[in-house]
């Protein structure tokens, strides 16, 4: 097998794993029980109703290090206080791939686990009016994690 026979998008590594990924596809139905398309999947609900969930919170991973990414804000009436987090709400993405990204928080108001983000409960995460714009081709990973309700 060569680098990518089918695929030639100039990185060597990506075109091997998108045709791995074709002929798994081809042998297996490839789903997940956890990833960003369950998460949306999950978001949509099953019926036309929804299902009281309005947020896929994601972790992004910066480039260089791939260690998670911890944003930070303040809220306009506490500016004193900043604030930082682990955990986004995407809020926009622009066709030139930057982004507006609302900070998440866990509602008991606890700092995140700067060693592993991931330990935090994250059903209790809640939207915080916060917003930061980043440019996404600074990071190298993101995971979705399961769909919430970030506003009750």
């Amino acid at each position: 097998m060569g680098c990518g026979k089918d695929f030639d998008t100039g990185n060597c590594v990506c075109d091997i794993l998108k045709e791995i990924a074709e002929v798994q596809n081809d042998v297996i139905e490839n789903c997940c029980d956890s990833s960003c398309d369950q998460s949306i999947q999950d978001l949509m609900g099953d019926n036309d109703n929804g299902n009281g969930l309005d947020t896929v919170p994601v972790l992004l991973y910066c480039k260089g290090n791939c260690k998670p990414f911890k944003g930070f804000g303040a809220h306009p009436r506490r500016i004193r206080d900043v604030e930082g987090s682990f955990y986004f709400r995407v809020k926009k993405v622009k066709d030139d791939c930057c982004a507006v990204l609302e900070l998440l928080r866990d509602r008991d108001d606890n700092e995140d686990n700067p060693d592993n983000p991931v330990e935090q409960h994250t059903g209790r995460l809640r939207a915080t009016g916060i917003c930061i714009t980043v440019d996404l081709s600074c990071f190298c990973h993101v995971t979705c994690l399961p769909a919430i309700d970030a506003f009750n």
